[in-house]
């Protein structure tokens, strides 16, 4: 019998057999959705487009060492993008933020885990393209405007850089420039004379900078874009880097260098380019005689940033003072203030008998986070107590710091102690002006005799104050203090620079100790050691007299050495590529007994004020004193009306450390060598 199919149940069935289709439908969407997200997925992660970073850790553009990248990523600093030529993995960073290391700059940069010697065999390539360098920075600075792509790196010793390959370009500029440098592998202990060689590949080599801080050299003709595409290989075996460099329109370019025996074992050996960049800011080591033999080194690659916010006084090669928004991320990578390197492929080969290289990672992880305290930059402190710049004194300096008047800091290629003071604060009982600065416990006669020397140099004085007066824009950096009597100063070395000058001037004050009971009429004598005396003023108070040839800049390195011995103070000054200067002074015997003995420069500054006494015939014989070093601001808010030699009318912002700090009203001297002790017989 055969089954009738009535309109209900063909309606029925057709409604099954609509949802079986689209069932299907949506299956086969499903699946091809899920190939889609599958699809994404395989790129989402570094390893999946460059697969090696088991070799690896990764440190981020916040300082922090997050271990092997396998799947890993950081949105800020480490992830991929995809466009029209495939996927990259892309390293960002930007120019202030915690740092790794010693180094003054951040990174987003991959550091091999194991470490070889220059015998064995080694390699590492790249292909990749830079897309980002700062907008900003000072044209004059060597490296600012650039990003280190590649390197290797030693684990041993100084843990300096044989290779360091950068990419730089100057705003407004289209093209830039590809090079590589080699860094010394400094002879000694002391490794703050390094510096680097650089070779040139496409454009310009790293020493080709701007006249002044905002004017660029000519854009490079053969140079790289940004977004351009370049690679790089890197091969060490029997003690000789072999480099290849290529890119499409481009010369490929080979160089070598022997990493086993150096090219640089004299002084005399040190290269033109060097001699300008390097040499004329005291980096101007020779290298050990074997280089880099036997030591560990490791490769590491990505995004080195190496535009910084330093002001370009603390290191004229290495310290950028860019703009940094005071740390902040986003704000920097708003406008572009950070550096940002996109790697397609990459690839490693390590030789078997490679060893770990733990001992890297567990020196330098979080080493810009530990404090470092003065004692243990300069030793001696358990010598001195202090006073700060607050008024607050501190007796145990031994692993004692103050994070706004008395800390360390590092220049790029050394430690220092900073001594940091503003115009106006709590100062000490017969003083107008602040200090931060050491104070010798030990006292002493001239008889007796003693020995101070440091190694400074004078980062800020103030820019503000009274240009009449003979102590604005000044800094006391070292004393002689009396201890009894009167209290005076038998020594003061001045730094002082006017506003807008590049140069300032180096001088020492003498005090007399005044004969009587009234210390009120007493005076200094100055002598100038590079560029004027104090007694060197304006007749208005916002003109300036014309700057001193032989003067010494911000952030220029000078030394002294105090020797008193036998009642006689003998004073020597030596500064690269100043003369070197001496002096004699008797503090047992008076030259200014009489007032016919008064010079003619303490009648033009000290007498109009009414400061006109006589010495006492026997100066400071017998009279106890004792050392200061530090900074000692000599410019203060006070009226110059008051006294127009000692009152500078500077802006002081209502005693607000902070603003003080902030526009510039204050004064900061860093020491990295310093010495005290008993006077010892003078050489002849």
């Amino acid at each position: 019998m055969k089954s009738k199919v009535t309109e209900s149940t063909f309606a029925s069935y057709l409604l099954m057999a609509t949802a079986v289709l689209l069932l299907h439908s949506c299956a086969d969407k499903k699946q091809k959705v899920a190939k889609e997200i599958g699809k994404s997925a395989l790129v989402t992660k570094a390893n999946d487009i460059i697969p090696f970073f088991q070799h690896w850790n990764l440190i981020l553009g916040d300082g922090s060492n997050v271990g092997q990248a396998t799947n890993y990523e950081n949105k800020d600093f480490f992830y991929t993008v995809e466009d029209d030529n495939g996927d990259w993995v892309v390293f960002k960073s930007p120019n202030a933020g915690n740092t790794h290391g010693t180094s003054n700059n951040t990174r987003t940069e991959l550091a091999q885990l194991k470490k070889w010697t220059p015998m064995m065999e080694a390699k590492m390539n790249a292909t990749l393209k830079v897309m980002n360098v700062s907008t900003t920075g000072d044209a004059r600075v060597a490296s600012t405007y650039s990003v280190v792509i590649g390197q290797i790196h030693s684990a041993d010793g100084h843990e300096n850089e044989p290779l360091k390959i950068f990419y730089k370009k100057f705003p407004g500029h289209t093209k830039g420039s590809v090079f590589w440098n080699y860094e010394i592998n400094t002879q000694g202990d002391d490794n703050s004379g390094r510096w680097d060689y650089s070779y040139p590949i496409w454009g310009y080599d790293f020493s080709v900078v701007g006249n002044d801080e905002n004017t660029f050299p000519p854009e490079p003709e053969d140079g790289i874009e940004l977004g351009e595409e370049l690679s790089y290989e890197v091969v060490v075996r029997d003690g000789v880097m072999h480099l290849k460099f290529m890119s499409n329109g481009h010369e490929t370019k080979t160089f070598t260098k022997n990493l086993i025996e150096s090219e640089y074992g004299e002084a005399s050996d040190m290269p033109g380019q060097v001699k300008n960049l390097f040499a004329a800011i005291g980096q101007d080591g020779v290298e050990q005689k074997n280089a880099y033999a036997g030591q560990g080194l490791f490769f590491k690659l990505g995004t080195y940033n190496q535009t910084n916010g330093k002001d370009p006084k603390v290191n004229k090669v290495w310290c950028s003072g860019a703009e940094t928004h005071g740390g902040d991320l986003q704000k920097q990578y708003a406008d572009g203030n950070y550096a940002e390197v996109w790697f397609k492929s990459a690839s490693i080969t390590i030789p078997d008998n490679a060893i770990s290289n733990a001992g890297y990672f567990q020196a330098n992880d979080g080493l810009s986070t530990k404090t470092v305290y003065p004692s243990e930059v300069i030793p001696f402190m358990d010598k001195f107590k202090i006073l700060l710049g607050d008024g607050t004194n501190e007796d145990n300096l031994v692993h004692f710091e103050h994070k706004e008047f008395f800390y360390t800091a590092i220049d790029g290629t050394r430690r220092w102690v900073v001594y940091k003071t503003p115009n106006s604060g709590i100062t000490s009982k017969n003083s107008s002006n602040t200090r931060t600065e050491l104070h010798e416990k030990r006292e002493w006669t001239p008889e007796e005799g003693g020995n101070l020397t440091g190694t400074c140099k004078v980062m800020q004085v103030s820019v503000s104050g009274d240009s009449r007066v003979a102590a604005s824009y000044s800094v006391v950096v070292g004393q002689i203090h009396g201890g009894e009597g009167h209290e005076n100063e038998p020594l003061k070395i001045f730094y002082k620079k006017f506003p807008g000058h590049t140069k300032g001037s180096v001088f020492w004050n003498y005090e007399i100790n005044t004969a009587g009971d009234d210390n009120s009429r007493r005076w200094d004598y100055s002598t100038a050691v590079w560029g004027n005396d104090m007694s060197v003023v304006s007749s208005s108070k916002n003109e300036y007299p014309e700057e001193p040839l032989d003067g010494i800049e911000l952030g220029e390195e000078f030394s002294y050495e105090v020797n008193v011995y036998k009642g006689i103070m003998y004073l020597t000054f030596i500064s690269e590529g100043h003369e070197t200067k001496t002096f004699t002074k008797n503090l047992i015997a008076s030259e200014y007994i009489n007032k016919s003995d008064l010079p003619s420069q303490v009648k033009k500054l000290f007498v109009p004020i009414g400061q006109d006494g006589t010495e006492r015939a026997t100066a400071y014989k017998g009279e106890l004193g004792y050392f200061k070093q530090g900074a000692y601001n000599q410019t203060n808010g006070k009226s110059p009306d008051t006294n127009m030699v000692w009152c500078a009318g500077a802006e002081i912002y209502g005693g607000d450390i902070a603003l003080q700090y902030e526009n510039g009203c204050y004064t900061e001297v860093w020491f990295r060598e310093a010495s005290v002790g008993p006077g010892i017989p003078p050489k002849k």
